[in-house]
């Protein structure tokens, strides 16, 4: 015999199961949005540094960063402040449409395969360390706190730019994110795509009043080693930034 107890339990049962259908389905992923990416390696237990929200609307025109943009390769030991680094991250990588997750460089089919990294070693409020740069969340997350500058110098064939540098930044992918649905042509999508987020942070350097040069040369396993990529990344580019010197 059922006794009302019983029928209590189970109605109480059925209601818990029923409330937790919304939420299962709030859990996936629209089809018809762009697949964001979690940071890479999950390095969310680190240390974490907000970064100042950037700027969206300035008197310094796109026409004056073409003019300006050089590549230098000689730098000050002046410090940069955080709120540079934090624009220059966001023109690299940011979050440009946060309702549909777009970033500041386009993307083959939205999908994101680019993951910038920060050796930092002259920037104010911001302590010398390796980070991972976070763009849903725009902060910084630690990789290693220690100032890996010279090793990275090393591993650039000690290019001068980079060790005089207030900090580096390393563009890396990951090209089974692209390849998933575009196969074979990978490859090239996501070095275009590379290409479009040099050019965003050699502007907006410019912009800021200080000035990079892109480099291509280097120890990929050393340098990954050293910058905290996962075994399915590779670095792309590296970008010292630092005040120009005179």
């Amino acid at each position: 015999m059922i006794t009302i107890k019983r029928i209590l339990l189970l109605a109480g049962i059925s209601i818990l199961i029923l409330s937790l259908v919304p939420m299962i389905g709030c859990m996936e992923q629209d089809p018809d949005g762009p697949a964001r990416q979690e940071p890479a390696n999950n390095l969310t237990d680190g240390t974490v540094h907000d970064l100042p929200d950037p700027i969206r609307d300035s008197e310094f025109t796109l026409e004056e960063a073409f003019r300006q943009r050089r590549s230098v390769r000689e730098y000050t030991d002046e410090y940069v402040s955080l709120s540079c680094l934090s624009q220059i991250l966001w023109a690299t990588q940011g979050i440009s449409d946060a309702q549909r997750g777009f970033r500041t460089v386009p993307s083959a089919g939205a999908l994101y395969p680019l993951n910038v990294r920060v050796i930092s070693s002259r920037v104010e409020d911001l302590p010398v360390g390796v980070y991972l740069y976070d763009p849903e969340s725009h902060r910084l997350i630690l990789i290693d706190d220690e100032d890996r500058t010279q090793e990275v110098y090393e591993a650039a064939l000690s290019q001068n730019p980079v060790k005089q540098a207030a900090f580096n930044i390393i563009i890396a992918a990951d090209y089974d994110i692209t390849a998933t649905r575009y196969g074979g042509r990978a490859e090239r999508y996501v070095h275009l795509e590379a290409g479009h987020a040099g050019q965003n942070l050699s502007l907006q350097a410019v912009a800021c009043g200080l000035a990079t040069v892109p480099i291509g040369a280097f120890d990929d396993d050393r340098l990954g080693e050293l910058s905290g990529l996962s075994e399915d990344e590779t670095p792309l580019y590296l970008f010292p930034v630092g005040h120009p010197a005179e």
